[in-house]
């Protein structure tokens, strides 16, 4: 039957993206990323394992997986700088089918993103002003044109709280001495090597050489004020000694037949590979172009095991005792859970744990006890959680006291006792009980 479930679930999730659609099929789906891609197959075909993803008509990447939510992200910066503003997380639902079925628009964002209070160092950035500019330096150059600078500081008044002074620090311009340079010759680039005297080293004639020159020409030496000639000389002769043999390219032989399937549910890939021995190359010879390695994508038509995934617990039962009536009495009872194995199907594992869980209890539903008021509450999340009127809440409660029921109950081995339903407890009236603040700048929710 949850095979049956399962099936039609990918089949109609499949369908409004067209079952005959062809997309990119990953191995791999981590957070929202996709890796390792196998090939393109229909989406039917790739979720026939539920660990898959693949690329849809969006561009994004999608999980064969029952539909779950992701972790939340980090909690994003202050939306001002200093002083108090708010900060945001989300999530997404990652997955076949929705993860809250029939969910409001208010709903969905309260799901998928929390807001905080946020606040900052009260010290706000401050510009600060340049002071006067100094005097210029003396120029770098003691013949014709050089360069010269002058320098201010950002003193008056200083930045404040890490800010700066807009604009440079420094400032420079050219300056010219009264006074002609002598020019010193210079080599212009060397030429590119002449092609040598020989294609291929020969054993019975002397090796092949190749020539390349320069000149005193980048620049050329004044004659007044005379400049220096360039030192040493204009041209050089080498040896060809890396001159190879005739060369021999390589050439592939054929395929090897494929191998078998890289899987043996969904879809895999099979390898085929060649060697470059048709000719191997000799002497120098270019290597084979391209991969000796070829894959295809092959489909086993069998579904892979989908494992079960525990539903949430369910409520806590009433509070029972086989002695009878335990309401209001220090008598311990015994509370109980459930929850569910789901999704199991095509030969996958069972959920590991148990289906039921139990606690010892004492039943106060209506009971008159005497109390005392709590502190404030920590401030709420703002709600909702984007947009105008964004608020956040603290509160105070008045508390029972249950200081004459023991803390642990239980044979042979005690545990702690929970107290189930709600009783009523006298405080001291108070004139609030209830503490809203407005929470300030919210960004405006995604449309």
């Amino acid at each position: 039957m949850v095979q049956v479930l399962w099936t039609s679930l990918v089949l109609l999730i499949t369908f409004r993206e067209s079952v005959s659609q062809e997309v990119k099929c990953y191995s791999r789906f981590d957070n929202g990323e996709c890796g390792d891609l196998l090939g393109e197959v229909t989406i039917e075909d790739c979720c026939l394992n539920p660990h898959y993803g693949y690329i849809g008509a969006d561009g994004k990447c999608k999980f064969c997986g029952p539909a779950s939510w992701s972790e939340w992200t980090t909690w994003g910066r202050c939306s001002v700088p200093c002083k108090e503003g708010v900060s945001q997380r989300r999530r997404e639902c990652q997955g076949q089918g929705k993860c809250t079925p029939k969910s409001s628009l208010q709903e969905l964002q309260k799901l998928t993103l929390e807001t905080k209070v946020c606040i900052e160092p009260d010290c706000c950035p401050e510009h600060g002003q340049w002071s006067k500019w100094g005097e210029w330096q003396p120029c770098s150059a003691t013949c014709e044109k050089g360069m010269r600078k002058r320098v201010r500081t950002c003193t008056e008044p200083p930045p404040r709280c890490g800010s700066s002074c807009e604009g440079p620090s420094e400032e420079e311009e050219h300056c010219v001495v009264d006074r002609v340079c002598p020019t010193h010759g210079g080599w212009s680039n060397w030429e590119t090597w002449q092609p040598c005297s020989g294609t291929c080293a020969r054993e019975d004639l002397p090796r092949p050489t190749q020539r390349r020159c320069r000149s005193c020409s980048n620049p050329p030496p004044s004659s007044e004020p005379p400049g220096d000639e360039c030192p040493g000389l204009g041209s050089e002769t080498r040896i060809c000694d890396e001159l190879p043999s005739c060369a021999v390219n390589g050439n592939w032989g054929p395929w090897a037949p494929p191998s078998s399937c890289s899987v043996t549910c969904g879809v895999g890939v099979k390898e085929m590979l060649r060697q470059c021995d048709n000719p191997a190359p000799k002497h120098g010879g270019l290597p084979c172009s391209g991969s000796n390695k070829d894959t295809q994508i092959c489909n086993s038509k069998n579904h892979c095991p989908v494992d079960g995934q525990w539903s949430q617990w369910g409520t806590w039962e009433e509070c029972k005792s086989n002695r009878g009536k335990i309401n209001c009495r220090k008598i311990g009872g015994q509370q109980r859970r459930q929850r569910w194995c789901e999704h199991t199907g095509f030969g996958g594992l069972t959920c590991e744990g148990k289906i039921t869980d139990y606690r010892p209890c004492f039943d106060i539903k209506y009971c008159y006890f005497d109390g005392k008021w709590s502190e404030w509450s920590e401030w709420s999340h703002c709600e909702p959680p984007c947009g105008e009127g964004a608020k956040r809440t603290r509160e105070r409660k008045c508390i029972p006291n249950l200081s004459e029921y023991p803390e642990a109950i239980g044979y042979p081995i005690k545990a702690k006792a929970y107290f189930e339903g709600t009783p009523d407890a006298n405080c001291t009236l108070l004139k609030d009980t209830q503490e809203t603040r407005a929470c300030i700048k919210v960004p405006l929710c995604d449309t």
